[in-house]
């Protein structure tokens, strides 16, 4: 927590108060100017220096710059340009004392395991609060600190960690259908496919090389700019839905490295949602490719094939089908407790089981502990594996984590920014700061990809949530049918489904869903239903608690 001038600034629930405790909504660019500023009051920041710090790795002109700073000013009422000045031909400087204050603890909050208890401090001589109070204020910061680094300290190590830059060019996507519709989408596609492997981390994407209409790829590989891979495609128009081919094509060697076909329909959906679906089917995959290239310890392709069978199980999610998935890869990780894909399969699953509270209450704390355990020896060998950092992004966000599950999934859509699973993770830790416009705006983009399969009913089970908390009952329902559609043996969306029932008057409705959650779901009640509150934000649990009441009225059990 900072303060300055009458505002508090709280980097955990990313959130901008004035004193009298109303919260000011910044975009999260905007606030992580602002942070940065005010952790550098005194200090002129250049406009270089913000941008990369701001948008690491992706190029963004001044004018994104300008807009946070005009927004910084107006939410701090710095219409004279007293507290943001700016620095003619240098920068931007934070010119306001800042102080930091630690925030209290919530009541249910839970040091670290490896953190002992802080000891009750004894009464002292009068006069020890006046000389000491500096000190311990410090101290309180440190300690506060201490314990985010702990929690955070791999994720951080993973940001700074500089990754295999590998160089690449996507070639224009070819037309298998000669016209005009199927051209304007291939030209789509190819522009959205472009943009999106420049946001890659450890991608540099190249211009694709002038060559004659009969170049062949050997011609295009002994060009002086010659790229690691080449990414080549086409595109085709059936009688309900497009099917777009792409292979990636190692140029010093010409050996196809990955090769995948998918298929989008357009009979259904808009052209925006064809375009975006289309590319993701595409740009998902090939991320993942790309990154393993980069892995250093690859898995054997027996890993490989227990990793997908594992995901193919929980596809339609059940806990038959979860509790076979989990010994699958318990019996491989067994077998091969060094392998990293596994590890961080096995401990993905052991969080996600958490997370549909699928095991005993009382195992929770054990199971949360053994996924960090496997998390972390994972990231100490590929710290910027994508598998290792979706399941460090899951888990924080299911320990109420949220500020860093914030950082960890931004940083896991560096290396794909396709991956709706992540886009869930980080949906999910916007809900429960409070942030319901941002969660939602987070959901449809996952849902615009629409990948990986395995979780596509997550984010419409996070979308039609959200919308409830915004009290949008009757817009909630076709996300969350969606979602039943596509898994029906949680349970959790058929109480989502009963609350929003209720909610519109439809209560006989309600009552018969509910009965068949309980089915699924024996033993939940009002007290139990809810996600743990630990760091959630006021705005969520109150908006949580009247969807419980909503769940009572139309028959959960109260207790």
């Amino acid at each position: 927590m900072l303060r300055f001038k009458g505002f508090e600034l709280n980097s955990e629930r990313a959130e901008l108060r004035r004193e009298d405790g109303q919260i000011i909504k910044l975009r999260p660019k905007t606030f992580a100017a602002l942070h940065m500023m005010a952790t550098n009051r005194g200090r002129i920041l250049t406009k270089q220096e913000l941008m990369t710090a701001i948008w690491p790795n992706i190029h963004v002109g001044e004018d994104s710059l300008f807009q946070c700073i005009r927004e910084i000013r107006a939410a701090l009422g710095d219409e004279k340009r007293q507290l943001v000045k700016s620095v003619s031909g240098r920068g931007y400087m934070f010119d306001a004392e800042v102080m930091p204050d630690a925030p209290s603890a919530s009541p249910d909050a839970v040091l670290p395991p490896s953190v002992p208890p802080l000891p009750v401090p004894t009464p002292d001589p009068a006069g020890w609060r006046s000389r000491w109070r500096p000190s311990l204020i410090l101290a309180a910061v440190g300690v506060c600190g201490a314990l985010g680094i702990a929690v955070a300290a791999p994720m951080i190590a993973r940001r700074f960690q500089v990754p295999d830059t590998r160089a690449m060019t996507v070639m224009p996507i070819e037309i298998r259908t000669p016209d005009p519709v199927t051209a304007a989408m291939a030209a789509n596609v190819t522009d959205q496919l472009t943009d999106g492997l420049s946001k890659i981390r450890n991608i540099r994407v190249l211009a694709p090389p002038r060559v004659s209409a009969g170049a062949t790829e050997a011609s295009v590989s002994s060009s002086p700019a010659t790229p690691d891979f080449v990414v080549r495609g086409d595109l085709q128009r059936g009688q309900t839905e497009w099917e777009i081919r792409a292979r990636l094509i190692e140029s010093s060697t010409g050996q196809v490295q990955w090769s995948g076909s998918f298929t989008v329909p357009f009979t259904s959906l808009d052209e925006r949602l064809q375009q975006t679906r289309l590319t993701a089917g595409i740009g998902n995959p090939l991320a993942l490719r790309i990154n393993a290239l980069t892995h250093a310890n690859i898995s054997s392709p027996e890993s490989k094939i227990v990793v997908e069978q594992a995901a193919a199980f929980i596809n339609q999610t059940n806990r038959e089908r979860f509790a076979a998935a989990q010994e699958m890869l318990e019996k491989a990780h067994a077998a091969k407790p060094d392998d990293v894909d596994i590890s961080a399969a096995l401990a993905a699953h052991l969080i996600r089981g958490v997370q549909i509270v699928w095991y005993p209450p009382a195992q929770t704390e054990v199971i949360e502990q053994r996924a960090k355990t496997m998390l972390d020896k994972a990231v100490s060998k590929e710290s910027n594996y994508i598998p290792v950092l979706q399941g460090y992004c899951r888990f924080l966000q299911t320990i109420n984590e949220f500020s860093e599950t914030l950082v960890a999934c931004e940083n896991a859509l560096r290396f794909d920014p396709w991956d709706g699973l992540t886009m869930f993770q980080l949906g999910m830790a916007q809900l429960r700061l409070g942030r319901f416009e941002d969660a939602l705006s987070t959901f449809q983009r996952a849902d615009a990809s629409d990948t990986p399969q395995v979780s596509r009913w997550t984010w419409l089970l996070g979308a039609g949530l959200t919308l409830m908390c915004l009290e949008r009952y009757e817009d909630a329902l076709p996300w969350l049918e969606r979602s039943l559609a596509i898994t029906p043996g949680s349970g959790r969306t058929q109480m989502m489904i009963a609350a929003s029932y209720e909610a519109l008057g439809r209560h006989d409705e309600a009552r018969a869903i509910v009965a068949k959650a309980l089915q699924l779901r024996p033993g939940t009640t009002g007290e139990n239903v809810g996600l743990p509150p630990k760091n959630q934000s006021p705005r969520y649990l109150k908006r949580a608690n009247e969807i419980v009441e909503l769940l009572v009225a139309a028959g959960l059990p109260p207790k």
